[in-house]
């Protein structure tokens, strides 16, 4: 498989699955700055450190079995599919539906949307708007979102759970994209919830980290078309302890 690290919070009783590599090369991807969960206590520091750089890929990648193994005595209802884009990795659906089967896991994929595979055993997406703007788009990413954006309407059209993300950049993609997006997402409903979350300069990019007020006046404008939007300023601290499995 494509899991290279796993991490655990026992109070909310989360397991996070971390897939390497991706369908897209989003220029700002904090996965430029650090490909291990950013909520340990030995790697939050790094979203801060200017210029500090992580190999791109991991010593080992994790077999199907090792995962079940690694997880097996471990007391947990959710189990989050993230890192950079699970769904490239041809056993995801396979993964799930042990999951299902074996654990009974409230099971959600963090995903842009891309590719659409089986979501059979899944049970909410959480589905990354880079940009509206298809240029925009194409040149934050290297691809183009029509695919996207007829896959969020797939999902949807499916009854599952779907939320929206997007990385506000200021003066990039900044309140007029973002309003741009919940306008996008208000066509097909309004009630889908979105997320707002605040820029940290990785890679090699011209843009500065987002301050909390500005991402709280973009999502006081994607309110004007959606009934629940939320964020993340930035600046909040850990409501819980995240550990190392793998």
């Amino acid at each position: 498989m494509n899991i290279y690290h796993i991490t655990y919070a026992p109070e909310d009783r989360s397991l996070y699955l971390h897939f390497l590599g991706c369908n897209m090369g989003c220029r700002g991807c904090l996965c430029q700055k650090e490909i291990y969960d950013c909520h340990l206590k030995e790697t939050t520091a790094s979203l801060f450190e200017g210029n500090r750089k992580f190999h791109v890929k991991p010593s080992q990648l994790l077999e199907f079995y090792q995962v079940l193994e690694i997880i097996k005595s471990i007391k947990f209802d959710k189990v989050l599919f993230m890192g950079m884009e699970p769904t490239i990795d041809s056993e995801l659906p396979g993964l799930a539906e042990a999951l299902k089967k074996n654990f009974q896991a409230y099971i959600i994929l963090l995903t842009n949307g891309l590719r659409l595979i089986s979501l059979e055993h899944i049970d909410e997406i959480v589905l990354s708007l880079k940009a509206n703007l298809d240029k925009l788009h194409r040149e934050y990413t290297g691809v183009s979102n029509k695919e996207i954006k007829k896959n969020f309407f797939k999902i949807y059209s499916m009854g599952k759970r779907l939320r929206a993300e997007s990385v506000f950049i200021p003066d990039y993609i900044d309140c007029s994209e973002i309003e741009d997006i919940a306008k996008f997402i208000a066509q097909i409903d309004r009630r889908i919830p979105y997320r707002i979350d605040a820029y940290f300069p990785a890679g090699r990019n011209p843009w500065r980290r987002a301050t909390p007020e500005e991402v709280e006046k973009a999502v006081r404008i994607a309110r004007r078309h959606l009934s629940n939007v939320s964020c993340i300023r930035g600046d909040e601290e850990l409501k819980f302890d995240v550990f190392r499995l793998y």
